[in-house]
């Protein structure tokens, strides 16, 4: 849920499919979690309510360097 919501934000063709899909949402999470581990001192728990929303914008970020180093690659050839 996460990497497809990260698709409809970030603007631009991702070339992704299901599966990439799926993968942006998990590899988001992961760093999601990482940075809200970072930022909140490591926290109480693993899973909180503000979860999602770090799952999320972890997604958009990895979409994001997807895409710029996706399009400098396709630049040169």
């Amino acid at each position: 849920m996460a990497g497809y919501l990260a698709r409809l934000i970030v603007p631009g063709r991702s070339g992704l499919g299901v599966g990439g899909t799926i993968l942006l949402g998990v590899i988001g999470s992961f760093v999601g979690g990482f940075l809200a581990y970072l930022l909140f001192d490591g926290g109480t728990s693993f899973v909180q309510p503000s979860s999602w929303i770090g799952s999320i914008i972890g997604a958009i970020i990895v979409l994001a360097i997807y895409q710029a180093t996706r399009g400098r690659s396709h630049s040169r050839a």
